[in-house]
């Protein structure tokens, strides 16, 4: 990131190791907790620094039920006096379990099962909207969803008669299915694309957005931009086997992002809300 212009990107998106002993390939994950901040908040400079003043830093952090506080205290190195403001903090749910109101039970997603006494299964994780000003306008009805109650479009004026609301902070994105982690997804920890296009769409700049991902991983973030017309994406990857697993996904047949149950990458007018 050295090597990059200042204020040379409009959005990151991100998710750097978690330091909970993950088994990656080219990266021990077991630093201390003090060594390990102190890292992040380096390369979060470097992202300050090249960030557009009105640029967006979506990070995305999990942890374990056994240490949980690592999503928290990796926001707060980040969001010292002189590094980034924390404008939105959004939910990423990976499973979830609802009741209808015929009394029904449904399902969706996948999570991973934990054998405890002591806790419940883990089905969210964080993604921290982070910016320079903590003020930076938002596109959120392309990253909405459609009213459910379609005369609320024209009760409420601030629709300007768009059928599409703010989706909010909490995001039910799941992972595709797959039938093998090791052909299929061989890195141990992963987004899916889904996310970074909703964090794109959020955002709002439109095919010309210059997207960095600082931890490519096996290309998620590439391949998001890929699907939401995108052309300038630029990623670091220190692994040579992820980094040809991203250009296999990128080379492989391209995904219709409304397919994934997300609307067209297309900027609506928002009209103006009162203080």
């Amino acid at each position: 990131m050295t090597e990059l212009e200042n204020e040379s990107v409009d959005m990151v998106v991100t998710s750097p190791p978690y330091n909970l002993g993950i088994n990656y390939r080219s990266y021990d994950d077991t630093s201390p907790r003090e060594a390990f901040l102190l890292w992040c908040t380096e390369w979060a400079a470097e992202i300050l620094r090249i960030l557009r003043p009105d640029g967006s830093f979506f990070l995305n952090l999990g942890g374990t039920p056994s240490n949980p506080l690592l999503p928290h205290q990796l926001l707060l190195a980040l969001t010292a006096p002189h590094l980034f403001r924390l404008q939105n903090t959004f939910h990423w749910i990976k499973s979830i379990s609802i009741e209808t109101r015929d009394d029904k039970i449904v399902s969706a997603g996948h999570f991973k099962p934990i054998n405890s006494q002591r806790y419940v299964n883990d089905c969210h994780e964080f993604v921290f909207h982070l910016t320079k000003t903590g003020s930076v306008p938002l596109d959120r009805r392309s990253a909405g969803v459609p009213y459910a109650d379609k005369s609320n479009i024209k009760r409420w004026k601030h629709t300007g008669g768009f059928d599409r609301r703010c989706r909010g902070n909490t995001w039910f994105i799941p992972y595709d299915t797959i039938r093998s982690r090791k052909d299929q997804r061989p890195h141990p920890a992963t987004f899916p694309p889904a996310l970074v296009e909703q964090c794109i769409r959020l955002h709002g700049r439109g095919p010309e957005t210059v997207l960095l991902d600082p931890f490519l991983g096996i290309g998620s973030s590439a391949l998001a931009a890929r699907n939401a017309g995108i052309a300038t994406c630029i990623g670091f990857e220190i692994d040579a086997h992820y980094l040809e697993i991203t250009r296999e996904r990128l080379d492989s047949s391209a995904v219709d992002p409304e397919q994934q149950g997300l609307p067209p990458l297309e900027k609506e007018p928002e009209p103006e809300l009162p203080l």
